[in-house]
């Protein structure tokens, strides 16, 4: 499956916010938007006026690259979400919420979206006792997440627990950091997802 392969402080410079997607880096002095906070490329600098379909646009990759999805992907997980009831921009949110990458960093087992899609791919991850390694799967309400028994020896996982007991997990999640697992509690609000995203301008992309 095809990857982004270039520096990925660029997408948060194209983007013009923090994506924080090399984990603490990006809490740190060594950010690189925190030193160039506009866009990359020759004319990065330059004012430009954005259409109304250019606002839209921006959004929707924002959203595609903080959880770090290719377009099919995303699109097929906004059609999923639009055959739900309720408001589709907020469907749409908890679906990407409820990615197995996006809970495993959620729970602090990775300091990165994309550094907990690799744990997963890699099988060190189980869902219910059982390995799962498909980074887009879908956890729900009562699934258990834990690291695989023969995981926890690698250098990785040791001292991860001490670790995880300094760590805030969402409310929707509850976390035993001592057996290095948690608990899918029930599905987020909208109000708990700490994303900078306006999903009503994803659904206004999608609806043209």
């Amino acid at each position: 499956m095809a990857r982004y392969t270039e520096a990925v402080c660029r997408q948060c410079r194209r983007e013009g916010a923090k994506l924080f997607l090399k984990g603490d880096r990006c809490y740190s002095d060594k950010c690189a938007f925190a030193v160039r906070s506009y866009a990359p490329g020759q004319h990065g600098q330059a004012r430009k006026k954005v259409s109304e379909y250019g606002i839209q646009l921006r959004e929707k990759q924002k959203a595609r690259r903080i959880y770090g999805m290719l377009e099919r992907q995303f699109h097929n997980t906004f059609v999923k979400a639009e055959k739900q009831k309720g408001i589709t921009g907020e469907n749409l949110l908890v679906l990407l919420e409820r990615r197995m990458d996006n809970v495993v960093y959620r729970l602090g087992l990775a300091d990165s979206r994309s550094q907990a899609r690799q744990l997963v791919t890699h099988g060190h991850i189980a869902v219910n006792g059982k390995r799962l390694d498909i980074a887009s799967a879908l956890v729900k309400a009562g699934d258990v997440i834990s690291v695989m028994e023969n995981s926890r020896g690698k250098e990785y996982f040791k001292g991860m627990a001490e670790t995880l007991a300094s760590k805030t997990t969402p409310a929707w999640l509850v976390l035993d950091a001592q057996s290095l697992s948690g608990k899918v509690d029930r599905f987020p609000t909208r109000e708990e997802i700490d994303v900078p995203i306006e999903e009503h301008l994803i659904v206004e992309l999608y609806s043209k």
